[in-house]
């Protein structure tokens, strides 16, 4: 009997090592997120060019012998041919929901990545977009698609490289015997700016109006006509970009306490921050080579998760994951639906747009209302 309450309290204490974490503010905020996502997705794939009531729509999402079926999942993911299935769950399966679930892959990473930035930087403002790693990456993303289009296969990596190198240059350009918020601000929006400019002159080599057209949908972050391409390049390395980062969220709980109590602890600071901003540039990097720039994510998410769920980085990642997607799947219904709704158009706004019109103002308002600008 007493070998039986000594295994139940050891059973009882690795539960509440494993799951104590999870509290009542973390499941509201994840039941919420997916409640949205779900609703947001059931919207987008009931409207399209190809006719079909909502009832329609629906019952092809569900469609048992799309949903169970492991061949159609096979070819989804790993390439090849769909086997055989009704019109409309062509439709639906093969067109309408690889936006939805690409919008999801997007907000996770850039949720992610906008929440290690934070911590790494100690700096609240700090977001992929902000500190120009958007800018860099998407900058060797248009260099491949429009200069030297036989990169095309190793998108993923150009984006990357583009994001590593934008980030290091904010840093150099930040060091001061340190960094401070406010430096890493100002560099991040001086070298965004140049990366910028020179995003917009590459437009003058371009062969086509098509080729062009498809920078300029990278530039503002569009989902429109994305597939299970987008899918299984952004799907692999969202999920390492997020289990790197809940592995590494002791780590950033330990940089939130400053430099100085980091390098008490025995902490490698240097090899530390840089190891986790390289995670940080993977998520970034991942979102954009599947949609472009979707700018503002990375900072909106974090901080309204952060204000919910607290500042401990297991609990913020976590909530980013599954409130990351419910931002950009909601932005893209607007984004897809607006014009419609307003104006009677079919015209689609570009999700980044959307996001940069919500984000601009939100951004304002934590610089008013950080004392000390950004700091954590």
């Amino acid at each position: 009997m007493a070998n039986e309450t000594v295994t139940s309290k050891e059973s009882a204490s690795r539960l509440e090592q494993w799951f104590g974490w999870v509290d009542g503010s973390l499941i509201g905020l994840i039941l919420a997120s997916i409640a949205i996502v779900i609703v947001g997705g059931l919207i987008q794939v009931s409207f399209g060019t190809f006719s079909m009531s909502i009832v329609e729509a629906w019952y092809a999402v569900f469609n048992p012998e799309v949903l169970f079926n492991s061949q159609t999942w096979e070819a989804f993911l790993l390439g090849g041919e769909i086997p055989e299935m009704g019109e409309r769950s062509l439709i639906v399966w093969n067109i309408r929901l690889p936006r939805v679930l690409v919008a999801i892959l997007v907000g996770m990473s850039l949720a992610v990545s906008g929440a290690i930035f934070q911590a790494v930087t100690r700096n609240e403002l700090a977001s992929p977009y902000i500190l120009g790693v958007s800018s860099g990456a998407g900058l060797m993303i248009l260099f491949s698609l429009i200069v030297a289009g036989g990169l095309a296969g190793i998108l993923p990596l150009l984006a990357a490289v583009g994001g590593a190198g934008a980030f290091l240059l904010v840093y150099l350009i930040a060091w001061q015997s340190g960094t401070n918020p406010v430096r890493l601000v100002l560099a991040g929006v001086i070298v965004g700016t140049v990366l910028s400019s020179v995003q917009t002159g590459l437009f003058f080599f371009a062969d086509s109006l098509d080729v062009a057209q498809n920078a300029l949908a990278w530039l503002t972050g569009s989902l429109t006509g994305t597939d299970w391409e987008q899918v299984r390049i952004a799907l692999p390395w969202t999920v390492l970009a997020i289990a790197l980062a809940l592995a590494g969220s002791r780590q950033l709980n330990v940089l939130l306490l400053g430099e100085r109590t980091a390098k008490s602890l025995g902490m490698s600071v240097e090899k530390v921050r840089f190891s986790l901003s390289g995670v940080a540039v993977i998520a970034a990097a991942v979102s954009i080579t599947a949609a472009g720039i979707v700018s503002f994510v990375g900072l909106i998410v974090p901080h309204l998760v952060r204000n919910i769920v607290g500042s401990d980085y297991k609990r913020l990642v976590v909530g980013c994951v599954f409130a990351g997607p419910a931002l950009v799947v909601a932005a893209d219904v607007g984004a897809r639906l607006s014009m419609q709704l307003l104006f009677g158009s079919p015209t689609q706004i570009p999700v980044g747009v959307l996001t940069g019109l919500i984000g601009g103002p939100y951004f304002l308002y934590l610089m008013r209302k950080q004392q000390q600008l950004g700091d954590i």
